[in-house]
């Protein structure tokens, strides 16, 4: 009944009202069904094989090293784009990290990304998965250990090159970007680079999906082994926002409904639509207790970001030299991934990728009108200004106590009222095209 719940719209307030299905659209099923665990199994295995993947690694050697493996990872995604017809391109996003925390020298560092270009120029939008090829053991600036980085993060890497692969024979409306970046480790270096590169060269990143860690499913503590429950980590408060903004969210109750919380919201709704013995955990943290990764550089340029985590982590396996002791194994090696459980998340994303970029582009000016009070709520918005045009908006209300949106009401106008108080409920509106590819929820300002 989990499903039917998230799944069946209650169009409750307009006249030619009915009951609606949201139907999984069958080419995004397609998608879903191709990702592989064995392809994924495979590309983990693979990356262990250059021994150490410390940023700080050998970058001359054919074998071994960072470098042998950021230039494998590219060959690779070179393969898949092959059968993209030229829509897909693959790079380095090459920089120079400067000395500093972790870094002991000046060192050329590489991003690996495949752009997917979308196929509507007059849709900006850019979507971002990505997970780190960097590899740790216990003494963060050894560089020449034994550093296979299986499920940390060689599990977050596989699962975007396995996306490419995938998603290379298809076509969307907007840009998805595939990344493998480096020096998370050392300190967010790669996806802060990334970050900053999109900031200055005015990317529309609509949505930064980051997959670190997501191959455990054995309690380190416990025997629990859950292969179906994934954690989506999101800011409430957007990290960048100003003393101002912040005054305003919470004075209109809106700490829990930041685009990364809509963001993490719609990985929910999206995911376990698609992919089944899925649970979407939303965690209201930016990520893990005091700790990071690397889609808080994005939040920090004003992007919308989420991280993907295993529900229950193995800390013996993570940062650890290869050892035993006390009859207890040590070190983050392949046979300890559950390959069948990365496919699960790889599968989500891919789900959550391919219905935003299938979607018309989010409305603009989304607010509720104030100018008389009432019981009812009346909202207001504007077709999204670039990208495909809407075929309608649904109208989105919770509880005010509750994590997810209960409600959707369909419209084709761009306005709306509701019997229902903006005291005692949220709203926000998102718009969908006429196969059911919604957008990402905005959440209305007051507007007198």
């Amino acid at each position: 009944m989990k499903h039917l719940k998230l799944f069946i719209l209650l169009i409750l307030t307009f006249p030619a009202a009915a009951q609606t299905i949201i139907k999984p659209d069958a080419g995004i099923k397609q998608m879903v069904d191709e990702v592989s665990s064995k392809n994924i199994e495979a590309t983990i295995r693979k990356l262990v094989t250059f021994k150490s993947r410390h940023t700080l690694s050998d970058t001359t050697s054919k074998t071994t090293g960072s470098g042998a493996a950021r230039n494998w990872i590219k060959a690779e995604m070179e393969k898949y784009a092959a059968a993209s017809g030229g829509r897909m391109t693959v790079q380095f996003d090459t920089f120079t990290q400067p000395k500093g925390t972790r870094i002991d020298q000046p060192v050329k560092l590489k991003n690996v990304l495949a752009i997917l270009k979308g196929t509507d120029p007059t849709d900006t939008r850019v979507y971002i998965v990505s997970g780190h090829y960097d590899s740790r053991i216990n003494d963060v600036m050894d560089a020449n250990g034994v550093e296979p980085g299986a499920n940390d993060d060689a599990s977050g890497t596989a699962l975007s090159m396995e996306l490419a692969r995938v998603m290379a024979k298809r076509s969307f409306p907007a840009t998805i970007i595939f990344a493998a970046v480096v020096g998370e480790e050392q300190g967010l270096y790669g996806s802060a680079n990334l970050a900053k590169r999109a900031k200055a060269e005015n990317w529309n990143v609509d949505a930064m999906l980051n997959n670190d860690i997501v191959g455990n499913t054995h309690g380190m503590e416990t025997d629990l082994k859950d292969n179906r429950s994934v954690r989506v980590f999101s800011d409430g408060i957007p990290t960048n926002a100003t003393d101002k903004q912040v005054a305003a969210l919470k004075s209109l109750g809106g700490e829990n409904d930041s685009p990364s919380r809509e963001l993490a919201r719609y990985a929910k709704e999206t995911g376990e639509r698609y992919v089944d013995q899925l649970d979407v955990k939303l965690i209201y943290r930016r990520d893990r207790y005091l700790r990071g990764g690397d889609h808080l550089p994005f939040l920090e340029q004003g992007f919308t970001a989420v991280r993907f985590t295993e529900m229950n982590e193995d800390f013996n396996r993570q940062h650890q030299n290869i050892r035993t002791e006390n009859g207890v194994d040590y070190g983050d090696l392949p046979d300890f991934v559950d390959f069948n459980y990365v496919q699960k998340v790889a599968r989500m994303n891919l789900s959550v990728l391919a219905n935003l970029a299938s979607a018309p582009a989010r409305p603009q000016n989304v607010g509720i009108i104030t100018t008389d009070l009432t019981n009812k709520t009346k909202l207001t918005w504007e077709a999204p200004a670039t990208g495909k045009k809407p075929a309608g908006y649904y109208v989105l209300m919770r509880e005010t106590t509750s994590a997810f949106w209960e409600r959707k009401f369909y419209v084709t106008d761009t306005t709306a009222t509701l019997a229902y108080s903006k005291d005692n409920y949220f709203f926000a509106v998102q718009a969908v095209d006429a196969d059911g590819h919604e957008s990402l929820p905005v959440f209305p300002k007051p507007v007198r």
